[in-house]
């Protein structure tokens, strides 16, 4: 590994501790050397914190850092936010080079940083650990060039593609059974809720609600810093007032549906739910996707993860809103009665290319991981 490898390594790194505390912003690490190839000041970006991660790095570098080198994983800043340009605050300080993976997908500055540096006299190298940089600020990168989240469509099968048993088990007693039967073992389950962690919201249809009475919660013992938002498909409003997810409402639970009594939507008013009308799509009544995802986008949310059953996983790709999928798969046959991964009218036969697929291992389990979309390009 290269000097130069080894520092960006660390940049991203520190970036990484940013996730879950930097939405609607990038997740930004930054690392100063000082003019000897010294470590001299290091820096994360969080939202609440406000300043940037080269900011926060060249004030702990003070004067060590005239003459040093600046590693980062996005470009600095060009333009007045709710902090001034950070490309200003490094030439102030004297760094002499730039090592950065990559430029900022930001309109407002995509790759006008990078030209005030070199205007300035600085050396700027682009391009190492891109793949990873971006990686990490996909969510970001979609959101800020469209004003919409990155979606995500999770799910859970056997290897011929069901994700439920038989759907005729209707008794309490059966499908309070049913909940206990995991698709995957906890390994996946564990890495599900890292997936979450990441996310600014989590959608489901109701039916999922109804059948399987889940939190929905970010369960993975990590730092945030707004409350994972909980989101249903509720043409009806049918959410039960005493599911689960109604009884630990706490401002972070949004309902969008299309037609109801009045009552239906007080009664979940009056336990703290958010309820939102939106126009269905087509004869179904389902509210629309397209116009679900827009909503989510004006509140701010950059990334969504879609953990539906058959119904909202076949809706959510035939209206052409999701991003990317992240499908874990179990070595488990359930046969030809149980509930498959989508259903409904679905795509209707149109075949679904994915792109830059990854294979991810967890335990016996496995994942695909791959892209519908490109978030910095479509």
């Amino acid at each position: 590994m290269t000097h130069d490898e080894l520092h960006i390594r660390r940049a991203l790194e520190l970036a990484r501790g940013g996730i879950g505390l930097v939405s609607p912003n990038p997740a930004v690490g930054a690392v100063v050397l000082d003019s000897s190839g010294k470590e001299a000041g290091a820096g994360t970006h969080t939202y609440d914190g406000v300043k940037h991660a080269e900011v926060l790095a060249l004030e702990q570098a003070g004067e060590r850092a005239r003459g040093g080198t600046l590693y980062l994983n996005l470009e600095p800043c060009s333009h007045q936010g709710r902090t001034g340009p950070c490309a200003d605050v490094v030439i102030a300080a004297g760094i002499r080079r730039v090592v950065c993976s990559m430029v900022d997908p930001n309109p407002q500055v995509a790759g006008r940083g990078f030209a005030r540096l070199r205007a300035a006299g600085i050396q700027v190298d682009i391009g190492l650990g891109e793949a990873e940089a971006k990686k990490l600020n996909e969510s970001f990168a979609r959101y800020i060039r469209t004003g919409l989240p990155l979606v995500t469509l999770k799910s859970a099968m056997t290897l011929d593609g069901k994700i439920a048993p038989p759907a005729h088990i209707t008794t309490a007693e059966q499908k309070g059974a049913q909940r206990t039967q995991w698709i995957t073992g906890e390994v996946a389950r564990a890495h599900v809720q890292r997936l979450r962690h990441q996310q600014d919201a989590l959608l489901v249809g109701v039916g999922t609600v109804m059948t399987d009475d889940p939190l929905l919660t970010d369960r993975s013992g990590l730092p945030r810093r707004r409350k994972l938002l909980r989101v249903i498909l509720d043409s009806y409003l049918r959410t039960p007032i005493a599911s689960r997810l109604v009884q630990t409402a706490n401002h972070d639970v949004l309902v969008f549906y299309s037609t109801a009594e009045e009552h239906a939507r007080q009664a979940l008013e009056a336990k703290g739910i958010r309820v939102e009308q939106i126009a269905p799509a087509d004869a179904d009544g389902r509210p629309s996707f397209a116009t679900v995802i827009e909503r989510l986008g004006k509140l701010e949310i950059t990334s969504l993860v879609i953990e539906g059953g058959a119904q909202v996983n076949g809706k959510a790709l035939a209206s052409d809103a999701v991003d990317k999928v992240f499908l874990y798969f179990s070595p488990r046959i359930l046969g030809e009665e149980a509930v498959p991964f989508t259903g409904g009218e679905g795509i209707g036969g149109k075949a679904k290319n994915l792109k830059q697929v990854k294979l991810h291992y967890f335990g016996e389990d496995f994942a695909v991981e791959g892209y519908l979309k490109d978030p910095y390009k479509d």
